[in-house]
């Protein structure tokens, strides 16, 4: 039985794919995210559930993706992680539309006004004008996240267990900053 090795990673190459997904990401891709998001369901879920229950809710779905992406190694991995990176930022949208509406009592809102809240709950400052830069900082931070584990994803079952656990926490920690920091309300 030959003992596992990693292939060969081509850094250049991942350097230029991550590039290249900051760009689409920012030049429209979620805004398309935000637009499939019914904010109705958003409402009646945190309506029934409760605001703690819909974010455990979240948490869970985008660990899902994770152990998915993670738990067959390079060979999902590589498949994963597009689909993981759209959950992880579908979820992280749900959490903040659902904190948004647990604050306000309002659950229709702007794209710019939510991708305000977004960037404010990463740190991100967002200012007043939407900028592809901060469009572009956003969806940085984002695929750091998923880039963080990325080694330890690439071990089949362990990989299962590092991606659910940091989906998990990051969404955990997005609604912890939304629910500490009150920034889910944008004065315009």
């Amino acid at each position: 039985m030959r003992p596992f090795t990693l292939p060969k990673l081509n850094l250049r190459k991942i350097s230029r794919n991550f590039k290249q997904s900051m760009t689409g990401l920012a030049k429209g891709g979620f805004q398309k995210i935000f637009e499939q998001i019914d904010q109705l369901g958003i409402k009646k879920g945190v309506d029934q559930l409760g605001i703690d229950r819909f974010i455990q809710q979240c948490a869970l779905l985008a660990a899902g993706s994770g152990a998915i992406t993670g738990a067959g190694g390079v060979t999902s991995m590589l498949i994963g992680v597009p689909v993981d990176m759209i959950n992880l930022i579908t979820q992280q949208f749900r959490v903040t539309l659902a904190i948004s509406y647990h604050r306000t009592g309002s659950y229709k809102i702007r794209f710019d006004d939510f991708f305000k809240i977004v960037a404010s709950s990463l740190k991100v400052d967002a200012g007043m004008a939407m900028t592809k830069n901060i469009m572009e900082e956003v969806a940085e931070k984002l695929m750091l996240n998923i880039g963080s584990k990325t080694a330890e994803r690439l071990v089949p079952v362990v990989g299962a267990v590092v991606g659910a656990s940091a989906n998990y926490i990051f969404i955990k920690r997005v609604a912890d900053n939304l629910m500490k920091e009150k920034v889910t309300k944008i004065d315009i």
